[in-house]
């Protein structure tokens, strides 16, 4: 509260700037950011921030290489912070290592850099699908998969950290690092998500398909818990509606529409097929036989085929990083 009685929303600043940098971020500041604590200015700043977010650690080379500290700043990355990495030399015990702040010269250069890559959704409103599916049958029991949604999610954090405007359509999963100016809607079933993306990619200029629906859902969900009463049970099930095909028979020719493909056998004819069958400009095929690929995972391993067979195959990197790639081959079509 100010002396003229005015308030002062301490979370002004977060709504206020366009860019957040902490710098220097100590093993201290850096554990609270990644666990949501807020008892001070910064803190309160941090987690109000609706802009990207960049932090330079700082510390002793020991406090550094810690694997407390490590995983708190896998953590902010991988909740969409960006980090300037630690420079290597002489430190406040004088000693000789990595945990210099990163220079402030070195600072502006990296952040001009990502800016210049941030423009680049500017004004391209996207739609992104990215989970599992759930098929019920009955109160309880479900049909699924293992699908953890995060390669989705990254690709829509990346896609909002390039500008974009973008609209999440999430299946059940319990990852929750999801940029807070991204338009999310939950589903649990593939008809709801069927429903949700063909309302949402008429007004898109692209759409990235990365769920993973049910192929098949029961034939009918019975009312009550089904009960073991017999050595044997019999499912009927129906085939889902088709997502992608869907979008790819309304799709408009500026619209863009990516689909995934993960396989186990005759991996890179079956993604060439689906591209073609679906009307899609490219495909991002990955593989459960790739060592860091498949559900769950915080890796993969991709290869991207456009129309007319092209290929890019990429190395296994997080999936951060595989959004990264995905997002820069999206560029060159909008």
């Amino acid at each position: 509260m100010k002396e003229t009685g005015e308030w002062t929303n301490h979370v002004e600043l977060g709504k206020w700037a366009d860019l957040f940098v902490v710098a220097p971020c100590t093993a201290n500041t850096m554990a609270k950011m990644a666990n949501g604590y807020c008892d001070n200015l910064l803190l309160a700043t941090y987690l109000s921030a609706d802009c990207p977010v960049y932090f330079a650690p700082a510390m002793d080379l020991d406090m550094y290489m810690h694997h407390t500290t490590t995983t708190h700043i896998e953590t902010l990355v991988n909740k969409g912070d960006i980090v300037l990495p630690a420079g290597i030399g002489e430190l406040a015990s004088g000693l000789v290592g990595q945990g210099r702040m990163c220079e402030p010269e070195d600072i502006l250069e990296l952040i001009s850099t990502q800016l210049a890559t941030v423009q680049s959704f500017s004004n391209k409103k996207i739609l992104v699908n990215a989970g599992p599916t759930y098929e019920k049958l009955d109160p309880v029991r479900f049909i699924g998969n293992y699908s953890s949604g995060k390669m989705g999610i990254a690709i829509a954090n990346e896609l909002q950290a390039r500008g974009a405007e973008v609209h999440l359509v999430l299946g059940p999963t319990s990852a929750s690092n999801i940029h807070s100016s991204i338009a999310t809607t939950h589903i649990e079933s593939a008809d709801e998500m069927y429903e949700a993306c063909n309302a949402i990619f008429p007004s898109c200029d692209a759409a990235i398909l990365s769920a993973a629906l049910a192929d098949y859902k029961p034939a009918t969900m019975a009312d009550q818990k089904i009960k073991k009463k017999t050595e044997e049970y019999t499912l009927e099930l129906i085939k889902t509606k088709d997502v992608l095909k869907s979008l790819g028979a309304i799709k408009q020719p500026k619209q863009v529409l990516v689909g995934f493909a993960l396989e186990t056998q005759n991996e890179y004819d079956n993604a060439l097929t689906k591209l073609e069958k679906k009307n899609l400009d490219f495909i991002v095929l990955n593989s459960m036989n790739d060592k860091g690929a498949g559900f769950g995972k915080d890796t993969n391993k991709i290869t991207i085929i456009e129309k007319g067979g092209k290929s890019h195959t990429f190395e296994t990197k997080p999936k951060t990083e595989v959004a990264k790639d995905i997002a820069t081959v999206l560029e060159q079509y909008i």
